[in-house]
């Protein structure tokens, strides 16, 4: 009997992971999932070290970071492997991005599963930025924890509730470490179950049809692809923590939190500057809350918003041009949300804004008008 269910266990992991049919024209852009996994587990074993050395309180967390980077034994190359590969998972944007393009968003299940990930790892990296304590870290956290304050009613409760007291202190940095502590696991977990979810229905390919006569084995022909993608994922971290560790951090950083003394400019992250954009260019507290949640739950409603009969954008010409002017729109509020907050950029970042959600809006039209056009 128990010879029998490790057979049937190995033969799965044969169909599932070996043997699984892939459709034989998939590019390269079918390798970030994999990449993302391993990202993944980096973070998590990268992270795993710094805990042991790391004291969640505000007296000592900023002193701490300092005794891991230069007492603990290769201490500064687990922080800086930490810190950069952050940067180093937000590639997911180019993995979202395909699955845009390519309308992997049919697959609804697959998607919205993916979508959840995306919110956790934004919350699990927001976290992580508040730990070292710096003054960035306690700014940025006090501004975007405040914003929950503009929920009528509820708003300053749970403000209060989250900071464990009236400000952002010894209690709110407890219970962050915490929670960037088991969120990793729980992404692990879900990542797992966006993997079931893609096994069952299968990839989907860059014509967008079934594939299922045109097939081939996973192992050998697209693990060796994702052995080099694992190459040149290497590649990058390495140079970026051996050369340039400090390259996309922030020097405000470096100053130990003062409650007293705000900073010229605050801002989050550089993966976080699009929709930190979006929501400084809503006048209205509460409206540039809203905005900056839909920028990215707008994802889950693709599905419902598809009107099109084509499974990929790239059969639609005007639509080639909203995805690239898409992609235009995000880099220019990236950009403006390192900006101050005076015009020009005032004015820039609220057209941008507008840009944004309404590609989204405006494309379907177009594509079930082609579609009736053409058909």
């Amino acid at each position: 009997m128990y010879k029998n269910k490790s057979n049937k266990l190995n033969n799965l992991l044969k169909n599932s992971l070996i043997k699984l049919p892939t459709p034989i024209n998939i590019n390269l852009f079918w390798n970030l999932g994999s990449m993302l996994g391993l990202c993944l587990m980096i973070q998590i074993i990268s992270g795993l070290f710094l805990a042991f050395r790391y004291t969640p309180d505000i007296i000592l967390a900023f002193s701490s970071i300092n005794n891991i980077m230069n007492e603990a034994w290769y201490g500064f190359l687990f922080r800086n492997i930490h810190a950069n590969g952050a940067s180093m998972f937000f590639c997911l944007y180019i993995h979202v991005g395909r699955g845009i393009y390519f309308k992997s968003f049919l697959f609804k299940n697959t998607w919205n599963m993916g979508v959840i990930m995306l919110l956790l790892i934004m919350g699990t990296a927001f976290m992580g930025y508040v730990l070292p304590w710096g003054q960035m870290s306690f700014w940025g956290s006090t501004v975007i924890t405040n914003l929950i304050s503009s929920i009528p009613y509820l708003g300053n409760y749970l403000v209060q509730w989250i900071w464990g007291g009236f400000s952002v202190n010894n209690p709110t940095l407890t219970r962050f470490f915490c929670i960037h502590f088991i969120m990793p696991f729980l992404i692990l977990f879900l990542t797992i179950i966006h993997l079931f979810f893609l096994h069952m229905t299968g990839s989907n390919n860059p014509l967008g049809i079934n594939s299922n006569v045109y097939k081939i084995s996973f192992n050998p022909f697209f693990s060796m692809k994702d052995l080099m993608g694992f190459l040149f994922l290497f590649i990058i971290l390495i140079y970026i923590v051996s050369f340039k560790p400090y390259l996309l951090g922030d020097s405000d950083n470096f100053i130990l939190a003062n409650p007293l003394i705000t900073p010229e400019h605050i801002q989050p992250e550089w993966y976080f500057l699009f929709a930190y954009a979006i929501l400084r260019s809503i006048p209205s507290k509460l409206g540039g809350v809203i905005a900056l949640l839909m920028s990215i739950l707008i994802l889950f409603f693709l599905p419902l918003l598809n009107l099109s009969k084509m499974k990929s954008n790239q059969f639609y010409p005007l639509s080639k041009v909203f995805f690239w002017l898409l992609i235009l729109t995000i880099i220019l509020l990236t950009w403006i949300g390192m900006r101050p907050v005076e015009e020009p950029y005032i004015l820039i970042g609220q057209i941008l804004s507008i840009m944004y959600f309404f590609i989204f809006m405006i494309n379907p039209l177009f594509q079930k008008l082609f579609d009736k056009i053409i058909w």
